[in-house]
């Protein structure tokens, strides 16, 4: 059977992201893929994005040789600061974000639980970074934590689990998930859709998922 669906591209992943965030909204965006959400927020919304190491207003990734390498995000990325941004301590960052005063905040996975269970930083595996840093700050920090990821593994496994197999960085932190083929949210009763990609049929995805959904109401 040929798929008559096409994927999200990372750029359109991110940019279904940034559409969700509200005006206002105070944003951590994790190490890797998260962070290119920034480049997507809507003009006219006002967000304020924060990184852990201690930074609060951060604009877009700067254009190719206008890097400023004292200026950078936690992931070691240079980035660029909003007018009224600022910098400071890596303690007050942690302060923030351990407060609840971070509104959303976009993680990386390599698995999550349909009840919302977070696992992100080690899947047991020797070479696995050591520790699982301020993650585990944001997720149960952060007023709503969103993860970024796609759906299945390179071997074709689903990344949305029944139960994560894998050390868990948060119990019942995620709200939403957004996947290259779909976008769900995370409930104590299990896991329900809120959009799928043009084209995906819902058998099709939930064969993909290999887990039933149920359709979020409008």
């Amino acid at each position: 059977m040929s798929m008559s669906y096409q994927r999200r591209t990372k750029d359109q992943l991110a940019a279904r992201i940034a559409q969700d965030i509200f005006d206002g909204a105070v944003v951590n965006l994790g190490i890797g893929q998260p962070t290119m959400v920034a480049n997507h927020l809507p003009h006219g919304r006002e967000i304020i994005l924060h990184s852990e190491n201690g930074i609060l207003g951060m604009g877009p990734a700067p254009a190719a040789g206008e890097e400023d390498y004292d200026l950078i995000n936690a992931g070691k990325q240079p980035v660029t600061l909003l007018p009224g941004g600022a910098f400071f301590h890596h303690a007050d960052s942690f302060a923030m974000m351990r407060g609840g005063h971070i509104d959303i905040c976009v993680l990386g996975a390599f698995q999550v639980s349909t009840t919302g269970d977070l696992a992100n930083w080690s899947t047991g595996e020797f070479g696995a970074i050591p520790a699982v840093g301020g993650a585990m700050d944001l997720a149960t920090g952060a007023k709503q934590t969103w993860v970024m990821m796609d759906l299945l593994t390179k071997q074709g496994g689903s990344k949305l689990v029944e139960r994560c197999t894998y050390p868990l960085t948060g119990l019942g932190c995620v709200k939403r998930v957004y996947t290259d083929l779909g976008t769900f949210e995370c409930t104590p009763q299990g896991l329900k859709l809120i959009d799928a990609v043009d084209g995906m049929e819902l058998s099709e995805l939930e064969r993909l998922v290999g887990l039933p959904f149920e359709l979020r109401e409008v």
